[in-house]
């Protein structure tokens, strides 16, 4: 019998060190996009744009209770496989938390097919029905 892990755990586990990089404070979140041949294509973590100061160092820009400085991890793997040409049809995104309204978007957008999350976090209902209304399957992993 193997005593290897499931793909599902080890790819949260990555998701949750991605995480660790996050450069806001106010949530450290991981996000994996993963093709059908379980190779990693990506991964984000929430931050700053690329050479900005981080919120960790200079304070939050904040608006009704978000810092808008920050680029969600869903969006950071999403946009460097836009810049460097790399499609994310079909693959399954291994994100810490639920999805935002507009990740989750995004996500479907990009064509995932399933998303996999560990913490419930201000979970949208209408990101919920524009999952179940395209097709997207989700699941918490405990």
């Amino acid at each position: 019998m193997s005593k290897r892990k499931p793909w599902k755990e080890y790819f949260m586990e990555i998701a949750e060190l991605v995480a660790s990089r996050s450069t806001c404070d106010r949530a450290y979140v991981g996000c994996l996009l993963v093709n059908d041949d379980n190779r990693i294509v990506s991964s984000g973590y929430n931050g700053s744009i690329s050479g900005n100061p981080h919120c960790n160092d200079v304070g939050h820009t904040m608006r009704d209770g978000h810092c808008i400085a920050t680029i969600h991890a869903e969006m950071n793997a999403l946009l460097y496989c836009a810049k460097e040409g790399i499609s994310v049809k079909d693959c399954t995104a291994y994100v810490t938390h639920f999805p935002c309204l507009n990740c989750t978007k995004a996500l479907i957008q990009a064509g995932i097919k399933f998303i996999y999350y560990k913490n419930d976090y201000r979970i949208d209902d209408y990101a919920v029905e524009l999952l179940n209304k395209n097709n997207v399957g989700f699941e918490k992993i405990e």
